[in-house]
């Protein structure tokens, strides 16, 4: 009689309200907030850091909820709140570089994210003024070349790897695109470099088709590792009810395959587009960089968003602060542009995903 009163008793323990671990977690931030901002105005600091301010937050909402779901609900529960609000931290404190990050684009960027900076180049320009048409059209030209390349060839291999290759090749396949999976961007651009300069005879080679070719070869293993794993999670009884159906392999592959994993791949696309948008050493090596206009990816130079902050920030002129207030507006620019490849990668992949009835 007496164990069953205990246990009666262990499950009819107190129950903290249901909001209480988010009422917790605002009032953990309100008081590392509030320290940071008496450090603050103590002259501690030289300026509020907001990620300490949630990181420390974090960590005292963690030992809050701990111990009053212990005082409350006892130690079973209070384990199991412990665990949810540790992996909860976690996922914050992941979050944390990339906030820092977008506040910090953010806040330096506006200065200069006005109508000139959209509407001018920097030819001629020493000084205050100027702006990144003339970077923003060449990585918009050099990137959609990098596709054009890229993604024929990525898909074209992963097809052949999921529904023909067998044997050797198949492997070596699969080993070269692992290997070009690693390589370090500049060696790409080395290459493209190289390349060219044999083509054209011509040491100083500076195009921007190499700056597109260099970004290809970094493109290529996502598409074909990204398209390879849509392909494979196409259930085996669709193609299956084509060939019933007296449906050639290939036209299976175009009429059945690759419309159910279309989403899919697109999202890889936009995934390799988004990782080679951004890179500075090819690009600064085979595409060179310039202060003017030039919409021909065939012939002279061409400045691109990545080179044009790095150029910025590397080679300010007297007055330092409207080459750094330029570099920050470049790569808020840049985010921007790969944001926006991301939302219509989503629209895209919801509009041709295959529509499952229920």
């Amino acid at each position: 009689m007496a164990s069953a009163t205990a246990v009666t008793t262990n499950l009819h323990t107190g129950q903290l309200p249901r909001y209480s671990p988010v009422g917790l977690l605002v009032l953990s931030l309100i008081i590392t907030g509030g320290l940071f901002l008496i450090f603050l105005l103590a002259g501690m600091t030289t300026a509020y850091n907001i990620t300490g301010a949630i990181f420390f937050g974090l960590v005292l909402w963690v030992a809050t909820v701990y111990v009053i779901s212990f005082l409350v609900e006892g130690s079973r529960r209070a384990k199991d709140r412990l665990v949810t609000t540790v992996v909860c931290t976690a996922f914050g404190i992941a979050l944390l570089p990339l906030i820092s990050l977008l506040f910090t684009v953010v806040a330096r960027g506006l200065a200069r994210f006005d109508v000139a900076f959209f509407s001018e180049s920097m030819r001629n320009v020493t000084g205050a003024g100027g702006g990144a048409v003339h970077a923003i059209v060449g990585t918009v030209e050099i990137t959609l070349a990098a596709a054009v390349i890229s993604v024929p060839v990525g898909l074209l291999a992963a097809i052949y790897l999921v529904e023909y290759g067998r044997g050797p090749i198949a492997r070596a396949i699969t080993f070269l695109v692992d290997v070009m999976t690693g390589i370090p961007s500049i060696v790409a651009g080395l290459f493209a470099f190289a390349l060219f300069s044999l083509i054209t005879a011509n040491a100083g080679y500076r195009a921007g088709f190499g700056g597109a070719v260099a970004l290809s070869l970094l493109m290529i293993p996502i598409v074909v590792r990204a398209s390879e794993e849509m392909l494979k999670l196409v259930p085996m009884d669709l193609r299956e009810a084509s060939y019933a159906l007296g449906v050639p392999k290939w036209l299976t592959v175009v009429k059945v395959v690759l419309p159910t994993a279309l989403a899919g791949i697109i999202t890889g696309v936009m995934l390799s587009i988004a990782r080679v948008i951004g890179e500075t050493a090819p690009l600064l090596l085979v595409a060179g960089y310039t202060a003017s206009m030039n919409y021909n990816l065939f012939d002279q130079r061409m400045m691109t968003l990545p080179v044009y902050v790095y150029t910025q920030l590397t080679q300010p002129g007297p007055n330092t602060q409207d080459f750094f207030d330029r570099a920050w507006a470049g790569a808020l620019t840049l985010i921007l542009i790969v944001l926006l490849l991301n939302v219509i990668a989503r629209v895209i992949g919801r509009l041709f995903s295959p529509k499952l009835s229920r």
